[in-house]
């Protein structure tokens, strides 16, 4: 069972908004006209409506007349696909569905009490990736495998997803999880700004070489000292070079994630990151670690002082208000530029991650250099999925419930819509000549062609990339990842130095890990990454 550590976390991460903490709703059937959300106040959701893929089953010939489904999901964004689907689901099989919506701090801690205790109450969840190593290791879940080609069930592929998040879709060898949202996170910026002759000439003369996209974090690093105290708007106050949400206990921890993976995983390394996986030693106070959290602190700079108490929305409202000149971050920030509000539409570029020209091989103990840049895909984030219950009664139809929502037709429209938490990360999402989609799902939401086709081309990137960030899904994940967070937030804030705070988290993983046991953890690490 998840610690009190994780459960006493003030917010859990999601790609959408954070949800209210009010008491738990049992869903209506509609949807409501805003996305719901504490934060993100600059733009309004655009309205694109979701095909309904199945016609009212005839009476006497529905597949699962009389049962009852119940799924439990975060109140949040996140979830509210799941409410559109609710009638369609009902009348094509004639099952009842009951759709459970708690506050983030909630979800996993009911959700695991109920499978702990083997009680049943819910068949499935629409679960954050790294709850698997609980919920696997405890022995809490059903694959779906049986039911994965069965014609009774609307069709999806598991093919269809890029190879990085697919990796999150299975574990030691079975499905578990049904594909529903893609997280990962990419470098967002003003290309506007980029493109701008006078920025171009006083970039070039202050740092010796031409403004572009960075490819480079030490190139990113120079972009955004260059932006800060700039007005990029036009309303005569001075901006920021960009943005990072940093709030304690939400997600800066998958910011430093996403920029130190190509400091230390390279072609040598492809796995080792957290902890060794003969003894589970803590790793992150390596050399590689060590200088990426010295840039990390070094970008903090040149943000605005508040983003320390930021969470991911309120940083998502300073880039769409044009208030910044890069944000690195999930797929939701370039759906949102594309709605009403935005001022950044149609000025909106993305890009995979930069990269390093060396990286530190924690196995040869020694600073490796690479022949180009060392780009490292990720998965970042809580990539949100269909999980089914053991100790579910009604596994066949929890199942037709989660494979419809994962359907092309559906998918294509709540990658392109953006207010709904979900991103793309499936061949049909993206263009040819790497993908199989069209631009068509995007410019019906109204998106810019430009800015979406840089969008998609930085996604696909990144999932293709044969170095993959290793993501972690052992039991206690969250506390693990809470424990660095709050270490990273005090050497941001100037409290710790970098290579101070990650000591401390080493300290802090192994009181966890002694508290887990660390027989149990060393088995889990070692199924969940393939050692």
């Amino acid at each position: 069972m998840m610690q009190s550590r994780w459960v006493c976390a003030s917010l859990v991460l999601m790609s959408g908004w954070m949800a209210p903490a009010r008491a738990t709703e049992l869903a209506q059937a509609s949807a409501p006209t805003r996305p719901e959300s504490t934060t993100v106040t600059v733009v309004q959701p655009n309205d694109v409506p979701v095909p309904r893929l199945l016609p009212p089953c005839a009476p006497a010939k529905c597949l699962f007349a009389g049962q009852k489904v119940t799924i439990i999901a975060t109140r949040s964004a996140i979830s509210l696909a799941v409410l559109e689907v609710k009638d369609e689901f009902e009348a094509a099989t004639g099952a009842q569905l009951e759709i459970v919506r708690l506050p983030g701090v909630e979800h996993y801690p009911t959700l695991i009490s109920d499978m702990t205790n083997r009680v049943g109450k819910y068949d499935a969840s629409i679960a954050g990736g790294w709850w698997l190593g609980d919920m696997v290791a405890g022995g809490h879940l059903l694959s779906y495998d049986k039911f994965y080609e069965d014609p009774r069930f609307p069709k999806w592929s598991v093919d269809d997803v890029l190879p990085g998040p697919r990796s999150l879709l299975s574990y030691g060898g079975k499905k578990y999880m049904v594909a529903y949202d893609h997280d990962g996170q990419v470098m967002y910026y003003r290309r506007d700004l980029l493109n701008d002759p006078r920025h171009q000439t006083a970039f070039k003369q202050k740092y010796g070489y031409a403004l572009a996209v960075p490819q480079t974090w030490a190139q990113l690093r120079d972009a955004v000292e260059y932006f800060n105290g700039q007005d990029l708007n036009g309303d005569g106050t001075t901006d920021h070079g960009i943005v990072l949400a940093l709030q304690p206990g939400s997600q800066g921890m998958f910011n430093y994630m996403t920029l130190s993976a190509s400091f230390v995983i390279g072609p040598s390394n492809a796995r080792l990151y957290w902890f060794d996986p003969q003894t589970m030693t803590p790793l992150i106070d390596g050399p590689g670690h060590v200088r990426a959290l010295e840039l990390f602190v070094e970008l903090v700079k040149f943000g605005p002082r508040e983003m320390l108490t930021w969470n991911h929305g309120r940083g998502w409202d300073h880039f769409l208000a044009g208030r910044s000149a890069f944000a690195l971050t999930w797929g939701d920030l370039g759906a949102l530029a594309q709605q009403p509000g935005s001022s950044v539409k149609g000025k909106t570029g993305a890009a995979p991650v930069p990269g390093t020209h060396e990286y530190y091989d924690i196995a040869q103990a020694k600073w490796v250099k690479t022949e180009g840049v060392n780009r490292v895909g990720n998965t970042t984030g809580a990539s949100w999925a269909g999980v089914i219950s053991r100790y579910s009664k009604v596994p066949e139809a929890t199942y037709f419930l989660l494979s419809l929502l994962a359907t092309k037709e559906k998918s294509q429209v709540y990658a392109a819509r953006g207010w709904d938490g979900i991103d793309p990360g499936r061949k049909f999402h993206f263009l040819p000549p790497e993908g199989t989609g069209t631009p068509e799902p995007y410019l019906r939401a109204g998106w810019d062609d430009a800015d979406a086709r840089d969008y998609l081309s930085a996604f696909q990137r990144t999932f293709n990339d044969k170095q993959q960030f290793p993501y972690l899904r052992i039991p206690g994940a969250y506390s693990y990842w809470l424990a660095l967070d709050l270490r990273l937030v005090q050497a941001a804030g100037g409290q710790l130095s970098p290579a101070a705070a990650l000591q401390a988290a080493i300290v802090d993983f192994e009181e966890i890990t002694i508290r887990l046991g660390r027989d149990r953890q060393r088995e889990a690490y070692r199924t969940s990454l393939g050692f």
